[in-house]
């Protein structure tokens, strides 16, 4: 897509793999475009009817760097790290968007965990990352803003920043994920 001319939010998609869009690597995106909003709140919805936590503008068929989460508090992992020293969210207070985001202090131990991905249906598998992360970018209204995370939050941004380098979770998987989904990302590859 020309990057200005003015996108159509509500013909946007969740793109499956094996588009390429997935695979590029997006472009920093212009905050005063007139589009942005509609095209965040067009990912918001995409994101929630497909019930994800988090989704990229390449996932919709956009090389821009962007993307948005909105990361539910677990039973399991409560948005205060149980753990004193840390004292990191591990989730979101509700919908948060991310433009021009850049990751950087990874932390901790890395920590294995199951993934699935909007953009491949079906194909879940473990990925090892850092346990904690800080990520600076900028809001929709234009202004930077940093912070840190642990846990699922983490993992989420990650994940959503893997999509801008045109990196998907399969790249990710431990050895024995790749060879549990073999059969059904050939699958997906023959649709």
């Amino acid at each position: 897509m020309d990057k200005h001319q003015p996108i159509s939010a509500r013909d946007l998609v969740v793109r499956t793999y094996p588009d390429a869009v997935l695979r590029s690597k997006a472009q920093p995106v212009d905050v005063s475009r007139s589009d942005t909003q509609a095209v965040v709140e067009r990912m918001f919805e995409l994101m929630y009817a497909e019930e994800g936590i988090g989704l990229a503008a390449p996932q919709v068929g956009l090389a821009w760097r962007l993307f948005v989460v909105d990361v539910p508090e677990s039973t399991r992992e409560p948005v205060r790290s149980a753990s004193p020293e840390h004292g990191l969210p591990s989730a979101t207070r509700g919908r948060m968007v991310y433009i021009n985001p850049v990751i950087s202090e990874p932390g901790g131990p890395l920590a294995k965990s199951e993934e699935g991905c909007l953009s491949l249906p079906d194909i879940r598998g473990d990925v090892l990352r850092p346990r904690d992360v800080t990520i600076t970018a900028m809001g929709l209204d234009g202004k930077p803003f940093s912070q840190r995370a642990t846990g699922l939050l983490a993992r989420c941004w990650q994940h959503e920043f893997d999509h801008l380098e045109g990196v998907l979770i399969i790249d990710r998987f431990t050895q024995l994920s790749r060879i549990k989904t073999r059969s059904a990302l050939r699958d997906l590859e023959r649709r």
